[in-house]
């Protein structure tokens, strides 16, 4: 294990929480040992987050401020160590995800990561063999924080039929997922269709994809591949992405008849 005295506070976020935390640990004179058993954990744990060897959970924040009386200090730093758990090559998505005023978004495979519940996220990224999958579910609980704010941006989800059909292998996973989904039926700001399988070919066959409307600075459209991303910011490239996801959704079950199919699934459960 590295030394703590050898790490720069300023390379990450991560890094600086780490040394906050060996720093307040020393000044109330505890070892590892001693912090890990008020934060309920081990003292290994606590020697790997202040060496930036590992994320803390976001109850290790609370628990580091209630134990150093440190008045929610951890807890405001933890969002942005939560978002570097996130690959380096999605967090500057993710950074215009939290100030884009809409989102509209199509998902052929699974379910928009903004509306999946911890265990659904955690059965979606197991299937790629991540090593720290704890940080990665963390880091995309913690995206889903804008869907609370005061100014949260207005959502619209076009799902196919086939990622509400592919699901974990436990149903009581699914089951809360589903709920989910219908428990945003009355959401002024969300509105989710379902794509049927009778609508016969989509409009985007060749995959997923996201049109992001910024407050300022250019709009742009986001997709994945096989270990490539393409951020489209040119006008006419959106323009061309949001007439594809005009026909998506023009194809789509309307709101009401999706939540009665989401519904149905979920008692077919």
């Amino acid at each position: 294990m590295p030394n703590p005295n050898d790490l720069d506070p300023s390379k990450s976020p991560l890094a600086f929480f780490g040394s906050e935390v060996r720093l307040h640990r020393e000044k109330a004179g505890m070892s590892q040992k001693d912090l890990g058993k008020g934060l309920y954990c081990s003292g290994a744990l606590v020697g790997y987050i202040e060496t930036a060897k590992r994320f803390p959970t976001e109850e290790f924040a609370k628990r580091c401020d209630k134990i150093f009386e440190t008045d929610g200090s951890f807890c405001r730093l933890w969002p942005l160590v939560a978002r570097l758990a996130l690959p380096s090559w999605f967090r500057a998505y993710a950074e215009f995800e939290a100030a884009a005023t809409a989102i509209r978004t199509y998902q052929a495979q699974t379910l928009y990561g903004l509306l999946q519940t911890e265990d659904y996220a955690r059965a979606v990224m197991r299937t790629s063999r991540h090593r720290d999958l704890d940080s990665l579910v963390t880091a995309r609980m913690e995206r889903q924080r804008i869907l609370t704010r005061a100014n949260a941006p207005e959502i619209w989800v076009v799902l196919d039929e086939a990622a509400l059909r592919r699901r974990p292998a436990d149903d009581e996973v699914m089951r809360a997922q589903l709920q989910r989904l219908l428990n945003y039926r009355y959401d002024p700001k969300m509105i989710i269709q379902i794509l049927p399988f009778s609508a016969g070919f989509p409009a985007s066959l060749d995959g997923s994809f996201t049109l992001l409307d910024m407050d300022e600075g250019a709009d742009f459209v986001y997709s994945e591949g096989v270990g490539t991303v393409q951020v489209m910011a040119h006008p006419d490239e959106f323009k061309q992405a949001a007439f594809r996801y005009d026909l998506l959704r023009t194809a789509a079950l309307s709101a009401e008849d999706s939540a009665e199919l989401i519904a149905s699934l979920l008692e077919d459960l």
